[in-house]
């Protein structure tokens, strides 16, 4: 799964990377080091611009809400649970499938966060002793440093109850794509701890490759069996992993020190 995740490139080093054409100095983010759901977060997408003739799509660097609320839905409540849809199941799920038709965007991140519980309270597990786990976290990012382009949907949500010119009357949120976890080695992996991304949870962010950025952007492309190609993971062994300070479980703490490589797990939490 995708519930935390690090995003503090600058609005104009993403615009370089991702050959953006318009975007609003207004919308600027503050660099967000532990990024959770209901957060507002950059999405790359395609789209025509607003008020201008052309209906050219033009790639755009936007401000969105991480929490997908379907066009149809009554109220903005579930948001918070859909933050995540599963590559296997997006063409047909109601929530997702017109979404991922027409309305694709890049999330992109440093990299995410991933929880593994503790050596000690799975063998308590095991015993049958209960005890709240204790769970160290893992930061996965790209090995050579590049940005981390998750797949993601994006869709419109009009509130009812304000009036049009309202500045609230209009929702634009957002979901991660995840796929299978790879169970394939890590390029580089902690010296004690797991071996490969399976081992820390089943599941992962689908990362695009720079390859694929135009295609899945690209909204000309509404072909579900086609999009479907798309999702499949990328290439093995291009991601690492290594523990940080368990600071970061909690979503006040907020700064470059929570990516800090530690020289193992934290005491009680030995993978």
């Amino acid at each position: 799964m995708c519930g935390r995740y690090s995003a503090s490139r600058r609005p104009e080093d993403l615009a370089g990377i991702f050959e953006v054409e318009k975007w609003d100095p207004e919308e600027t983010l503050e660099p967000d080091y532990n990024v959770a759901p209901t957060k507002e977060v950059y999405a790359i997408l395609d789209r025509p611009l607003k008020d201008v003739d052309d209906p050219s799509p033009v790639r755009q660097l936007r401000k969105l809400k991480w929490g997908l609320v379907p066009s149809w839905s009554k109220t903005p409540e579930g948001g918070a649970r859909m933050i995540n849809a599963r590559a296997e199941t997006v063409h047909e799920k109601p929530s997702y499938r017109r979404a991922f038709t027409s309305r694709r965007c890049i999330l992109p991140a440093d990299g995410y966060y991933e929880w593994v519980t503790g050596r000690q309270e799975r063998e308590l597990e095991v015993e049958g002793r209960k005890k709240r786990p204790r769970k160290q976290p893992y930061f996965v990012t790209p090995a050579d440093g590049s940005v981390f382009a998750m797949a993601g949907l994006y869709e419109f949500w009009r509130d009812r109850t304000l009036p049009d010119d309202h500045p609230q009357a209009w929702w634009v949120t957002c979901s991660v794509i995840t796929t299978e976890a790879e169970q394939s080695p890590l390029a580089v992996a902690p010296a004690d701890g797991p071996r490969a991304l399976a081992d820390i949870h089943p599941r992962m962010p689908l990362m695009l490759t720079p390859d694929r950025w135009d295609t899945w952007l690209d909204p000309a492309r509404t072909d579900a069996a086609g999009l479907r190609d798309l999702l499949a993971p990328p290439p093995a062994g291009l991601m690492r992993a290594y523990p940080v300070t368990t600071a970061v479980s909690n979503v006040r703490n907020n700064g470059p020190e929570l990516l800090k490589e530690l020289e193992g797990p934290e005491e009680g939490t030995l993978f």
